[in-house]
């Protein structure tokens, strides 16, 4: 059985490894993206080195590791429902520009995750992947070759996936077929269908990292030219490496995570897995708060647009299910300080924890004054409607008076199964925005 290691080893434990292969360690670039108006905040490893991938800027070595503070809020409104979904997490990757190319990102990458001396997972666990190709790419028979008869896994244990899987694009530009490593986590985690294997839906087989070798530069018009200088692009989520060697369900139970949540649990007095209603608020403030924090260290304010807004709305959604949890007064800045205490990799929240926890308290409290007058108007919106929407003009009154984002409304309209009449809301909104221009 491999060895369980805690979450901040593994970071550590990974960054050394490559520098043992001659890469040069780069701290996390901040969530801020820098010239970079494509993006509202990280949300990848290679995401702050584009201008390395593309060759526009030298970088400061052409092998080179990171772990990378990221967020992604596509899927905000499923954050606490299910727990494999996160806002915020870290992603491993080695780097190459133009230097080493697909045979050593495969040989290191199987070195780190089965060697006795790293992270010593069984090699009979882990199923590789490789792109089988298409009419405008050949499939990526290099890959294949290196795995099978370099690594030594038998053809039958290599899985061939098309495109979604496999390819790694975005729009036009530097892209590339990728191979993912995936982990079996037995049995009990199986659907049972005897088809189950790599690729099902099903919890058993978890991808841990993916290689992508980005070979071509792509016209967006489904046009492929080898790139002169290919390079290798990598990404291992950090907590989902955890969740492999913990033994554990999900980011939630990982050790540094699990502690955030004690707290949590310790404040409003509740137990995680008792009660699935308050299991989902202790994920979204679990989660919400370890976004929060690492946003206002890297310089992300409270605001109504932008990245603001999306931490505007993080504190306000994590307040929220505190007082779902029966907790009445404002505590997230009381969770601040153990979210930093276990993210000692970012010196920089320690140098930042007091402005942290003033920016987190002040803007629970004025929420929380607000939330109560609006709490009232809602309840009774919901309680003499017969009807399952309520009126755009009502979200509006919400919104304008008492500081209720819609996607709040939203929220609390969904857990009892009612909706708001959207688009009448947007026209609202359209209209004070005008007053407002008019006005000035």
């Amino acid at each position: 059985m491999h060895k369980n290691y805690g979450l901040n080893e593994l970071r550590e434990m990974f960054l050394k490894f490559f520098e043992t292969k001659g890469h040069l360690r780069l701290p996390s670039f901040s969530l801020i993206p820098q010239n970079d108006a494509s993006l509202l905040l990280i949300n990848s490893g290679m995401a702050p080195m584009k201008p390395w991938f593309t060759g526009e800027q030298e970088p400061p070595r052409h092998r080179v590791c990171t772990c990378q503070k990221c967020i992604r809020t596509g899927d905000i409104e499923n954050i606490g429902k299910t727990a494999r979904h996160g806002t915020y997490f870290e992603m491993l990757g080695n780097f190459s520009f133009g230097d080493y190319f697909k045979k050593d990102a495969i040989h290191w990458a199987w070195e780190f995750l089965t060697s006795p001396e790293w992270v010593g997972l069984d090699p009979n666990r882990l199923y590789p992947s490789v792109f089988e190709g298409n009419e405008t790419t050949p499939a990526d028979d290099e890959a294949f070759r290196i795995w099978n008869e370099e690594i030594g896994i038998p053809a039958d244990r290599i899985f061939k996936f098309g495109k979604a899987d496999n390819f790694w694009e975005h729009g036009s530009g530097p892209c590339g077929p990728c191979s993912e490593i995936h982990f079996d986590r037995g049995e009990k985690y199986s659907c049972g269908k005897p088809t189950c294997a790599v690729g099902c839906d099903c919890d058993r087989y978890i991808e841990v990292w993916n290689l992508v070798f980005t070979q071509f530069d792509s016209d967006g018009k489904g046009n492929y030219t080898p790139l002169d200088h290919p390079n290798i692009d990598t990404g291992m989520g950090l907590e989902r490496l955890a969740c492999v060697m913990q033994g554990v369900d999900n980011l939630f139970e990982v050790d540094t995570v699990q502690r955030i949540m004690k707290h949590i649990s310790s404040i409003a007095g509740v137990t995680y897995k008792q009660d699935e209603k308050t299991d989902v608020s202790l994920r979204v403030i679990t989660d919400h708060i370890r976004s929060t924090t690492m946003m206002i260290g890297d310089g992300v304010m409270p605001s109504n647009e932008g990245r603001g807004y999306v931490l505007r709305r993080l504190i306000r959604r994590a307040a929220r299910h505190g007082r779902l949890l029966g907790i009445e007064h404002p505590f997230l800045s009381e969770v601040v300080s153990t979210v930093i205490e276990e993210n000692k990799a970012y010196p920089e929240l320690a140098e930042k924890k007091d402005l942290i926890i003033r920016v987190v308290k002040e803007e629970e409290e004025s929420f929380g004054r607000t939330i109560d007058k609006g709490m009232q108007l809602l309840s009774e919106l919901m309680s003499d409607s017969d009807k399952k929407e309520i009126s755009g003009a009502d979200a509006f009154k919400l919104y304008d008076t008492y500081g209720f984002p819609l996607d709040l409304t939203k929220d609390i309209l969904e857990e009892k199964g009612m909706t708001v009449d959207e688009a009448s809301f947007e026209q609202l909104m359209k209209e004070q925005k005008q007053r407002a221009r008019d006005a000035r």
